[in-house]
């Protein structure tokens, strides 16, 4: 593969191919937490539960490792745009490193406060019991995570991305493959249970990791992994975790979002939290094909940015923001024209089918603009901006859309938080098409001023 592609192939097609495979994994993964679930949901209520109360734990290590995956990607793709294969190499390796790092620390400590963190919100033996037997063998396979994510990013960041779609695409369905077979024990296999559950999938991370370590050592890409590798590099724990903590901190934004606004319509009764519940399944959806676009943005932006190719640097973000605006515009007009059917979805209860269809057409208004935000935090995590990403989905996530939603509620009761998202999605916009280009003048004052001390020097 032509190495310099990325900064050679026209944008559009670039973009296109780059986002395609993401926006299938992204489904793919979406479909397999639902049939997990349901399959679960034939153990028991209790099993179900238990797996609900596992679950932000799960997200969390999911976090941290994508998280400091988007890290990886970032400080890789920008060395490779800057032909700087050493820098790549040594970003690699030691992100593998401490990846590992983070992956048996999670494990061993995430093992050690479930039963704590269980009994913090059930008092139900049968669920705290399902919960144990569960987290320890889904715990067990962190370092199986971390692997399976690192390998990722680093594949995204050469543009291997039908690579990662092939790997996440087996995990899955080996994953859905097995979890009736492991859970209620088909042909010579014993019935598990809740266990079966969780080492489906850690039997799905273990097959992904597998075909990428295949894939690596069969087909090379411009970057090793390697001891040799291991040096010190001044500011390179500093250039991963810059981008890898606020990225972290970006994924755990939304659980906040969704607990300050369930405390907020918790006082005007249970249907309205059923609604912001439905919405946010909705969402994951709707906003899908936005995120994998993003994703195949990121080492496109990183590459060219680290080629010093700011020309098209700007060309990749104002393309990836008239896509987004499109794919968003498509998703407006399907909640404005059938947002009882999208409700009815999930509920058969006629007032919550109602209340559901005011709610969705009024926080559709804001989705348009989103774009902006998305599109933004995106383009500055590729550049190896996390700080002001996180700032641009801290507004987003917390300091306009809460404040605003307890205010106008005093006033307007749920309407007032329905508003809010699209009052937030304004003014967060503003926000971060300020920020995303103050970020690029400031880097573009920097290399200026670091090229001509070269020059000096020479």
């Amino acid at each position: 593969m032509n190495e310099t592609f990325m900064k050679e192939k026209p944008v559009l097609p670039l973009l296109l191919s780059m986002s395609l495979p993401m926006v299938i994994s992204m489904l793919v993964n979406s479909l397999y937490n639902i049939v997990d679930s349901f399959f679960v949901a034939q153990i028991s209520e209790d099993a179900m539960t238990a797996l609900s109360l596992v679950y932000p734990v799960q997200n969390f290590i999911n976090a941290v490792a994508i998280g400091f995956g988007v890290g990886i990607n970032a400080v890789i793709a920008y060395h490779l745009g800057a032909q700087e294969h050493e820098k790549a190499n040594r970003a690699a390796t030691w992100g593998f490193v401490l990846s590992l790092v983070h992956g048996a620390v999670m494990m061993v400590g995430c093992i050690a406060i479930m039963p704590a963190f269980l009994r913090m919100f059930t008092t139900q033996e049968q669920v705290i019991d399902y919960g144990i037997r569960y987290s320890r063998i889904a715990f067990a396979f962190s370092l199986i995570i971390v692997t399976s994510l690192a390998f990722e990013k680093v594949f995204q960041s050469v543009g291997r991305m039908k690579v990662t779609m092939g790997g996440m695409l087996a995990g899955c369905v080996t994953n859905i493959i097995l979890d009736p077979v492991l859970i209620f024990g088909i042909g010579p296999f014993p019935a598990m249970g809740i266990e079966g559950a969780a080492l489906a999938t850690g039997i799905g991370q273990v097959l992904t990791v597998v075909i990428y370590l295949v894939i690596y050592l069969v087909r090379p890409i411009p970057v090793r992994l390697g001891r040799q590798y291991l040096t010190r590099e001044n500011g390179l724990f500093m250039r991963l975790y810059s981008i890898g903590i606020p990225a972290t901190l970006n994924l755990a934004l939304p659980s906040l979002l969704i607990s300050a606004l369930n405390a907020i319509l918790a006082a005007y009764g249970q249907i309205y939290v059923v609604i912001l519940g439905i919405y946010y399944k909705l969402q994951t959806f709707l906003y899908l094909p936005v995120n994998g676009i993003v994703q195949g943005m990121r080492p496109i932006i990183g590459y060219n940015y680290g080629a010093k190719e700011h020309k098209r640097v700007s060309q990749i973000y104002r393309i990836t923001l008239t896509i987004s605006a499109g794919i968003m515009l498509v998703g407006t007009i399907i909640c404005l024209a059938v947002p009882g059917q999208l409700i009815a979805i999930y509920t058969t209860n006629p007032e919550t089918i109602a209340a559901g269809k005011i709610a969705l057409r009024v926080i559709c208004a804001g989705f348009i603009v989103s774009a902006v935000s998305v599109t933004s935090s995106g383009a500055l995590e590729g550049l190896g901006k996390g700080v002001p990403s996180f700032i641009i989905s801290l507004f987003r996530y917390v300091v306009v859309i809460i404040p605003v939603a307890f205010l106008l509620s005093r006033v307007f009761g749920p309407a007032g938080v329905w508003n809010a998202f699209w009052i937030a999605e304004a003014i967060t916009a503003a926000i971060a098409f300020v920020v995303y280009r103050k970020a690029l003048r400031e880097s573009g004052g920097r290399e200026a001023a670091a090229s001509k001390g070269e020059n000096v020097q020479k």
